[in-house]
């Protein structure tokens, strides 16, 4: 350990006062007089808990702080969050999740376990879903795997959407703008049949044009049209039992691969490149404008049921939570370079023309849990249960030669032979997977102020990769070549034993001390059959058609303290070993898109935050997290070892003020202001070019009723108009990042 590491870890896990956090403010959760009780409740553990005495770091989003902070998809509630952060690129279910110095990659499982309602979501595409008619937000850090399971190895994300009532209530809000963006969403909740069944319905429906230009065809490249629609019936079948039955339907269509090439230097009238100059590589390089002549869709369903059954045996509680999920999305684009060349005009100098590329995924889902929990209020508190899920995922990645004729038939199952955009490639298989787990957890109070608990879940993950036979590439309709073996058949099993100890200390009646080790498993997979071939026909070694399971152990201490009325001040410090990390290699030759594993990295950090009522209406929050990561091993290049891991913002900062107060006997005004700060960034093992660290700032303000009847709200998004790249693929592939946009809201509540 360095001594600059040395140092800051001792810092965080040492006595630290409010005099001495003012180099490093922190988040805060919400004010607890706002929500009319004593204290916020959690259930990160699987019971209800106080934030302040779960000993895990966590940041909590009240029903009212989501309303304030417009929060209304994932990446809102991430950028408020320390030790996370968020991007979206490529498509509506491309999402890479960064949390504690653990990454998401392109076609990898995020490092997070993502629970809706209890149920843990199957695959990282259903994610990025507009957040709606939202009761809370958790944000869990650290390792969780020992009740979430796989994939849990950097945290848990647990979203609870609000409830149906007794009494009837609801609300409705409109929207509109930059881009032409209109939205409707609302809700309406009340009993069915009163005492024994209540119901719930919500929806929204948002439709934009977009704000970033294709100079070539005059058209938006950001457009999106989005329609959500969730139902709720709960059944009181008696005291001790309620049952819960949920559907969801979300359809999106919209734009999809917008990045520029850096290397090709491209004349805007025509949109032809006039050269290219392979030493441009620059994460802060950014391009607003596209010139590619084909505009890129995007179009996903995604639909799930799902029936959670709790029953009240006296000496515990019976859960059992059933799901079926179904999602499908297909994507097409102009193919790399992106630009207005094609396969009947290439670019000068060089004979390099785009084609047109496909993906087209499909999944479907089965998953069951059952658990029995012990009553809270006994010394031996203990959870035990099983999981299983069988998942089936079809891919399929073309390539398509670009006469000019628009974006061709997109192929599913099959290849398309279409004249007027032949194809060439077709990538496909079938992956089943059939996944289970048992796990436990128990807590015990050897005194009033000293709990122990031991958790553990046993995973494994078993796969089951079927080669589409035709798989290869065409000509003129004709099979000319496989790629990889055709037909093939591949198994794979991935495991592990997740235990997880934590040992928590009330030091005093508003101080909780806690310290922890825990493991965390992210299964492995396959890439697409036949990759490795590829990849090393472009130069590019080192690359399987299997990646193998990634494994963290993770050491923790914290604390959590009340300071007085409406201040809290939280702190935790960690080390993380992991082993095989993903890392995506993307081979724009052939539009090939890989994962390998990088061997061994290394990660120092932790988090502080802070929360302050500062006098009546008026609220401050700051956060600050570090994750300061090294690689320590890395086959495919040796030459990266020492270098920091891709991905992953060495620091993260997050503050703002809010204040509400009424300026009439029915009329109030209400404002808030929130500051994010990403750290300097690297996209790949070799650090070649580093995003510089980005500052985005947010605004709302407007009026309200004072019973909360209705409000009226403008809100700017990165309001100085920062511009950066929200992604960076090595090669010089850059995805710009939102710019300013504005909206305005009306709501209703009755």
């Amino acid at each position: 350990m360095t001594g600059t590491r040395k140092t800051l870890f001792a810092a965080l896990m040492g006595g630290v006062s409010l005099s001495s956090i003012q180099v490093a403010p922190v988040y805060a959760q919400d004010n607890v007089a706002d929500e009319g009780r004593d204290e916020i409740i959690v259930i990160g553990r699987g019971r209800e808990e106080s934030i302040q005495d779960i000993p895990i770091s966590e940041t909590v989003f009240t029903a009212e702080t989501i309303r304030d902070a417009r929060i209304d998809q994932v990446d809102d509630f991430f950028a408020l969050t320390p030790g996370v952060t968020f991007a979206n690129a490529q498509d509506t279910g491309t999402n890479f999740i960064t949390i504690r110095g653990i990454s998401q990659v392109r076609n990898g499982e995020a490092p997070v376990a993502v629970v809706i309602d209890d149920v843990l979501q199957i695959n990282s595409r259903s994610f990025d879903q507009p957040l709606f008619d939202v009761d809370s937000i958790e944000v869990l850090r650290g390792p969780q795997g020992a009740l979430y399971g796989r994939n849990a190895t950097g945290g848990a994300i647990i979203i609870n959407t609000a409830m149906p009532t007794d009494e009837v209530e609801g609300y409705g809000q409109v929207s509109y703008g930059r881009g032409q963006d209109v939205q409707v969403e609302g809700s309406i909740s009340g009993p069915i049949v009163p005492g024994r069944l209540l119901g719930r319905i919500s929806a929204r429906y948002s439709d934009r044009d977009g704000v970033l230009e294709n100079v070539i065809l005059d058209e938006k490249v950001d457009y999106s049209e989005d329609f959500s629609l969730r139902g709720h019936l709960r059944f009181i079948v008696s005291d001790a039992i309620t049952a819960d039955l949920r559907g969801s339907l979300v359809q999106t269509e919209g734009g999809s691969l917008n990045y520029s090439y850096q290397p090709a230097v491209v004349d805007k009238s025509t949109g032809l490149p006039t050269a290219f100059d392979f030493t441009i590589a620059d994460a802060d390089l950014v391009e607003r404008e596209f010139t590619a002549n084909n505009l890129g869709i995007d179009e996903r369903d995604a639909e799930q049921i799902s029936l959670r059954i709790n029953a009240d045996l006296g000496f515990a509680t019976l859960r059992s939570v059933t799901a079926y999920d179904h999602i499908e999305q297909t994507t097409a684009s102009d193919q790399f370079p992106y630009t207005a060349a094609s396969t009947i005009t290439p670019a000068p100098p060089f004979p390099l023309g785009d084609g047109i590329q496909s993906q087209h995924i499909e999944v479907e889902a089965f998953s069951q849990e059952i658990r029995l929990t012990s009553p809270d209020d006994q010394r031996l508190r203990w959870m035990i249960g099983g999981y299983y899920v069988s998942t089936d995922r079809f891919i399929n990645s073309s390539i398509y030669n670009d006469l000019e004729n628009g974006l061709p038939t997109v192929s599913r199952r099959t290849p398309v032979f279409d004249p007027l955009a032949p194809q060439t490639s077709f990538i496909a298989d079938d992956n089943n997977n059939d996944a289970w787990a048992v796990f436990f957890n128990a807590a015990y109070d050897v005194t009033d102020r000293l709990e122990v608990a031991f958790a553990g879940r046993y995973d494994r993950d078993e796969r089951e990769q079927q080669v589409s036979p035709q798989q290869g590439n065409y000509v003129d309709g004709v099979f000319v070549s496989p790629t990889g073996a055709p037909g093939s058949l591949n198994t794979a099993e991935f495991d592990l034993f997740q235990p997880k100890v934590t040992v928590r200390y009330a030091a005093l009646d508003d101080l909780n001390l806690y310290a922890s080790w825990g493991k965390g498993f992210r299964s492995g997979q396959f890439n697409q059959n036949g990759v490795g071939a590829v990849a090393a026909g472009a130069g590019v070694e080192g690359v399987s058609d299997l990646l193998p399971q990634e494994e963290t152990s993770t050491y923790e201490l914290g604390f959590k303290s009340t300071l007085m009325d409406g201040v809290t001040l939280n702190a935790s410090g960690y080390r993380t070993n992991v082993e095989n990390a993903p890392y995506f290699v993307f081979i724009g030759a052939v539009s090939a898109q890989v994962l390998v594993p990088i061997d061994e990295i290394e990660i120092w950090g932790g988090e502080i935050e802070l929360a302050a009522n500062l006098y009546e209406g008026l609220d401050f929050y700051a956060g600050f997290g570090l994750a300061d990561s090294e690689i320590d091993a890395y086959t495919v290049n040796p030459d990266a070892i020492g270098n920091r891991a891709p991905y992953v913002a060495k620091t993260t900062f997050n503050t703002g003020l809010q204040y509400r107060t009424p300026i009439t006997n029915v009329l109030g005004v209400f404002g808030r202001v929130d500051y994010e700060r990403r750290g300097e960034q690297f996209w790949d093992p070799e650090n070649t070019t580093a995003r510089s660290a980005l500052n985005l700032v947010n605004a709302r303000a407007g009026f309200e009723a004072n019973d909360g009847q209705w409000a009226l709200t403008a809100s700017v998004e990165n309001l100085t108009d920062e511009e950066y790249n929200s992604e960076w693929v090595l090669g010089g592939f850059a995805h710009a990042g939102v710019p300013r946009l504005w909206r305005i809201d009306l709501r209703v509540n009755f």
